[in-house]
């Protein structure tokens, strides 16, 4: 028998390579020759860059770079040497859980932090790059980030524009001429499941500007200072569309990376799924395993289980699903691919007892085994 297993991390518990190699542990005592690849899982969301990296065979970096309001910190990344390939969060630098509540000022707010992590690696020979735009504090357009990386925003002037949203109505003229010359080297795949557009009603500054302290006054000002920018990035490359899904996320990094960075927006699921080659095991094999922490009506919504069953329906194998609990609408699951799914507790626990990792552990690793009984009748 050959076993696909790709399960999302158990977050506060497992990781995504626990939770496999538990399920490979239960798989092998039922079947103790069956051939069973773990492989690393996320949704592009907190924790992606670490699970792919380790589960990868990857390096962890830590380097410093500015936060949201240009202090130095500690950011990390991962990379793949043998693949050329950098994994980031743009909110390892510029996220919004780097700035106290207190503390948020989302017109000068950066990515400029940002723009120095992708620096590091392209010192450290990266080329391609996997980047994650999910909890940022910014509202720049992305414009801190492309500075950082080279870019010449320049106001009427020829100064450069101030850092963070604030700066963006200044905006006159673009220059790349003093870019990182690597840069034209480098692809970047971004992972966005958010389809918001740059500007207006539902763009950046009115549905994400709230939650980063914008407030009822700023809020047009910023929206008018980014469709500003938007017309202005047009005289660097005429395709940029400020309507176009996606190029709102991250307070307009979208937006940056798609149209200066050549950057491919995608959902994180998928590109993950691309990066680690699930699709070549999953064609040979007999039972393809997916899950996450908790299973409900938002894994069919573009998440990472969703997308791995997605794969093996494309190919006709049968897919289950672990989980430490299940919603009562967890049944839409059956609808989109997983053909049954099985939480993982095996009595009443506190909740501190049930994200202990060696309970979790021993409770992936037990049902797996049982359910593996289950198909050993039937086969």
């Amino acid at each position: 028998m050959k076993v696909t297993v790709a399960i999302d991390s158990f977050k506060g518990s497992l990781s995504s390579l626990e939770a496999g190699s538990a399920v490979k542990e239960g798989i092998l005592k039922v079947y103790e020759n069956a051939e069973v690849k773990v492989f690393p899982l996320a949704d592009g969301g907190e924790g992606t860059s670490e699970a792919l990296t380790l589960g990868m065979g990857g390096e962890l970096i830590n380097t410093e770079v500015h936060d949201p309001l240009m202090r130095k910190i500690d950011a990390a990344y991962g990379i793949i040497k043998n693949e050329r390939l950098a994994i980031m969060e743009m909110a390892s630098a510029s996220g919004i859980t780097l700035v106290n509540e207190s503390e948020r000022d989302i017109l000068k707010a950066t990515t400029y932090g940002v723009g120095e992590m992708i620096k590091d690696a392209i010192k450290k020979g990266a080329r391609n790059f996997i980047i994650g735009i999910g909890g940022s504090a910014t509202n720049d357009c992305g414009s801190g980030m492309l500075m950082a990386l080279g870019f010449d925003i320049l106001d009427k002037e020829g100064n450069k524009i101030p850092l963070g949203a604030i700066g963006l109505k200044d905006a006159y003229r673009i220059e790349s001429k003093n870019v990182i010359p690597e840069l034209k080297d480098c692809s970047f795949k971004i992972a966005c499941d958010v389809k918001n557009p740059l500007c207006g009603e539902l763009g950046c500054s009115n549905i994400y500007g709230p939650q980063k302290g914008a407030t009822k006054e700023n809020i047009p000002l910023m929206d008018s200072y980014i469709s500003h920018f938007a017309d202005v990035t047009k005289g660097f490359n005429s395709d940029a569309d400020k309507d176009y899904p996606g190029t709102g996320a991250a307070g307009g990094l979208g937006f940056a990376f798609k149209y200066f960075l050549n950057g491919e927006l995608k959902k994180g699921a998928e590109i993950v799924t691309e990066s680690i080659k699930i699709e070549e095991d999953i064609k040979d094999s007999d039972l393809v395993i997916t899950g996450e922490g908790r299973l409900d009506s938002q894994t069919v919504m573009g998440k990472a289980p969703s997308a791995v069953a997605s794969l093996a329906k494309k190919h006709g194998k049968s897919c289950i699903a672990f989980s430490g609990c299940v919603s009562e609408d967890a049944a839409l699951c059956n609808e989109k691919g997983i053909d049954a799914f099985f939480p993982i507790l095996r009595n009443v626990v506190t909740l501190d007892e049930a994200l202990d990792v060696n309970n979790a552990y021993e409770n992936a690793k037990n049902t797996a085994e049982q359910v593996m009984r289950l198909i050993k009748i039937f086969k």
